[in-house]
């Protein structure tokens, strides 16, 4: 044999083989970020709780992931514009604010955090002094650390009743780029809010109860209180 023909030898093995890996590591990779009717464990057992405190889900928080969870997934989905397939997968983890799993899941997981903030702040501040759009995105981090709220950024957003955004058509709007780089700030740790965990706009608002809570500051239109 040639040298030629050994060569073109070894790229055909090299590119067999490669193809063999990819077969069997990328479904894998994939299927690892897959979650469907008749998954099971911890991870179904999450998205149950989080879509059960959220109000999309009624039934038993207990692994199995049936037709009451793909419903509820649906629902979901339906509600942050996703694919409505009832499939769990990496764009609906994203939403979720659960790891999608790789080497970058950290970093994804911090952009997902970063748009869902932003989306929040353009749908809730948007035309209010910047200083009022990071006081904003801070009281949802302060939530996030409180502990009579969710402990994930996203669970504390979509928990039901929380923010008006989601349900008066707000929050589907184009994000604003300065609340995006409010989110970027509120993130990075600035609170000008001094801890604050609600804010109410005190002419609109008609919740005694929040008109009741020790304010810290006003920023804008907004009352800041605990």
């Amino acid at each position: 044999m040639n040298k030629r023909k050994l060569g073109m030898a070894v790229a055909v093995v090299f590119l067999v083989n490669l193809f063999v890996f990819w077969l069997v590591m990328g479904p894998m990779e994939a299927g690892a970020a897959v979650y469907k009717r008749g998954s099971t464990g911890d991870t179904v057992r999450q998205i149950q709780q989080k879509l059960k405190t959220w109000g999309y889900y009624s039934g038993k928080v207990d692994g199995i992931y049936g037709p009451k969870t793909a419903e509820a997934v649906r629902w979901f989905q339906r509600k942050n514009r996703l694919l409505i397939d009832g499939i769990v997968g990496k764009a609906t983890l994203a939403a979720l604010g659960m790891p999608t799993g790789g080497v970058a899941s950290a970093s994804a997981t911090r952009n997902n955090d970063l748009e869902l903030l932003a989306r929040l702040i353009s749908a809730e501040a948007r035309g209010e002094p910047y200083t009022g759009q990071v006081a904003v995105g801070a009281v949802v981090l302060n939530r996030v650390r409180h502990p009579s709220f969710p402990g994930s950024l996203a669970s504390v957003i979509y928990q039901n009743g929380a923010f008006s955004c989601l349900n008066d058509g707000q929050w589907n709007a184009a994000v604003t780029d300065s609340a995006r780089k409010a989110a970027k700030d509120a993130l990075n740790g600035w609170d000008p809010t001094g801890g604050a965990i609600y804010y109410y706009n005190p002419v609109t608002a008609t919740n005694q109860w929040i008109r009741s809570r020790p304010v810290i500051t006003s920023i804008g239109r907004h009352v800041f209180c605990m």
